[in-house]
């Protein structure tokens, strides 16, 4: 029999703990989540876009490991470790070694193997996968970890909010159906909402581009906040929501070139050169015309893979390069050169696609449906009025040009579902679930023999929650002037005693209630530092405690502490014979 062995744990007191507060804001935090966490002494920055985390601040990471790791396991989810190095053969394999930009951290070993830092898991779990799947009776399964990734961001911003080097929580499922995916992914779906509620935030839920994860289907859980770096559309009239890359909304097209003159039920009146000296922007344009915007044309131009793309969409509307890029299915697309756009007939500020040669254009289906457009005469100083796209582009007979969804949705646009005004706000993202299907066990051989033989692609899901950024996202939803308030389930300690002075009795009884509120098994912190009053309530502020307990001679004079909320403005006083009974309650 195993002899068990009770390690008594040192109190916490403050004065013996490793922290630094600072007092001024840094010079480079805008958030609220960046300016306290810095502050409060959660974080220290190694370099730009790289963080260390001092104790207080791992203890509430731990806390949100300890959460997502519960809603996991009563998902059936079973924990791995996965390395962060990796060969770039096994990403070769999943096609992903040369589709990745330079976000993607390559280098040699000492043999001169190419590897790479992991930003994402996908080809290693599949190949733990394929190791033990054989057969259906295996599925299906989940697996998930925490786990370092590196990911080589140009503009790490935010403190948290985007960085290089993180911890994420990612989960994959296998299973031997689409059918049985959905199910899960369902499940997946719920247990991340009770994720979020239980660290205080309640997610708007859009519809997301997969990116590099491939797959078809993706849902985004984001905090809808206006220091978010997403942007989201969503109606409030039915509930539509979605990341504003790929959102969809009906289309409104013109059917009048300027002033009226142009009948909307008769749209096949000829195209008109017109005089529009130094005129490019679509501002000036239609200012200069005393047009509406969306009675103009948009030309973008990119190259992709060598080969000029132009992009056409209405005046008021900007290109989706997500969606545009997903049809085109390239990851490259770069702004074209007026080299480029010249050599296929076209002037740069009075471009259009009429008469364009050695080249593909893409019409937004809005434009493609608008009559009486303003559009560039491909002629210095001169745009057209009265461009019928399915007429003026391509052969004239609707033919030479792809009709395509690129737009972005915006504020004011009209919905789909219900014929409503969307919205327009901003968001951080808290975490992703996506349907991979067989994209990557297909690549990688990640198979199973069926009920007949029949040797299939496992079908896969994949779930991920940045936990650093879920930290940050915390801070930035619940905060006040003074510091973030974190919710109970989730702070570094549940009671903060500040001890307003050395006087023996003031001394004698927070070393009393901290013994009887750890044995009650409570996590508490002891500010017993020889600081003025107003240092340590500043300091507990930032740290967000849940309960603050002042222990002072006035008050113990009437055999009470001070007692509050971090969430509340009020004081009051509490009789010290029942503090244990209140702290019981609160949580």
């Amino acid at each position: 029999m195993i002899k068990k062995t009770k390690v008594k744990i040192k109190q916490m007191k403050v004065s013996s703990f490793f922290f630094a507060t600072l007092r001024e804001v840094p010079s480079d935090a805008t958030l609220p989540s960046h300016i306290f966490l810095m502050r409060g002494g959660y974080i220290k920055p190694l370099s730009t876009g790289i963080y260390s985390f001092l104790p207080l601040g791992l203890r509430v990471i731990r806390k949100i490991e300890k959460i997502i790791r519960e809603e996991m396991n009563a998902l059936g989810g079973q924990e791995v470790d996965l390395p962060v190095v990796q060969t770039a053969e096994l990403w070769s394999e999943a096609g992903r070694y040369s589709a990745i930009g330079d976000e993607l951290l390559r280098f040699k070993d000492r043999n001169a193997h190419n590897m790479v830092l992991a930003m994402t898991h996908e080809e290693a779990i599949t190949d733990m996968a394929r190791y033990v799947l054989s057969s259906y009776k295996q599925l299906p399964f989940m697996l998930y970890q925490f786990k370092t990734k590196y990911r080589d961001e140009a503009r790490a911003r935010g403190g948290l909010i985007r960085v290089r080097e993180f911890e994420m929580k990612d989960a994959y499922s296998f299973h031997a159906c689409t059918e049985d995916l959905d199910k899960h992914y369902e499940l997946e779906y719920k247990a991340y909402q009770k994720i979020f509620h239980r660290v205080g935030i309640e997610p708007v839920i859009v519809q997301s581009d997969t990116g590099i994860m491939g797959g078809k289907i993706a849902h985004e859980f984001m905090l809808d906040t206006p220091n978010g770096e997403d942007y989201l559309i969503i109606c409030r009239t039915c509930g539509y929501q979605a990341n504003r890359e790929i959102a969809e909304f009906t289309r409104q097209p013109a059917g009048v070139a300027v002033n009226g003159e142009f009948p909307s039920d008769s749209p096949c009146r000829e195209l008109e050169k017109v005089a529009t000296p130094s005129k490019k922007t679509i501002e000036e344009v239609t200012g200069f015309l005393n047009a509406n915007t969306e009675s103009a044309g948009k030309c973008v131009f990119f190259e992709a893979e060598g080969h000029l793309v132009v992009a056409f969409v209405q005046g008021n509307l900007e290109i989706s390069e997500t969606k545009l890029r997903n049809y085109l299915k390239t990851k490259d697309l770069i702004p074209a050169s007026d080299e480029l756009i010249k050599a296929s007939g076209m002037i740069p500020g009075y471009a259009s696609p009429i008469g364009a040669k050695n080249c593909r254009v893409i019409v937004d289906i809005g434009a493609a449906e608008s009559a009486g457009l303003i559009v560039g005469a491909n002629e210095e100083g001169f745009h057209y009025l009265h461009c019928v796209p399915k007429r003026d582009f391509g052969d004239g007979a609707g033919a030479g040009f792809e009709v395509v969804d690129i737009a972005e949705a915006a504020n004011g646009c009209v919905c789909s579902k219900c014929g409503k005004s969307l919205t327009e706000t901003r968001g951080i993202e808290l975490g992703n679930i996506f349907k991979l299907g067989t994209k990557f066990s297909e690549n990688m051989g990640c198979t199973y023999s069926d009920e007949k033989g029949e040797v299939k692609p496992a079908v896969m899901g994949c779930y991920g929650i940045g936990v650093g950024r879920l930290m940050a996202s915390v801070a930035e939803n619940s905060h006040d002037d003074f510091g973030p308030i974190w919710p109970p389930e989730i702070a570094p300690f549940q009671v903060l005693i500040v001890q307003i002075s050395n006087d023996k009795e003031v001394v004698e009884t927070a070393e009393k209630l901290l013994k009887e509120l750890e044995e009650a098994g409570f996590e508490v912190l002891l500010d017993d530092r020889d600081e003025r009053p107003g240092v340590k309530f500043k300091d507990g502020d930032l740290w967000g405690i849940p309960v603050r307990i002042a222990i002072g001679k006035k008050a113990l004079a009437q055999g009470a502490v001070e007692w509050k909320l971090r969430k509340g403005k009020e004081v009051e006083l509490v009789k010290v014979e029942e503090v244990i009974e209140k702290v019981r309650k609160e949580y």
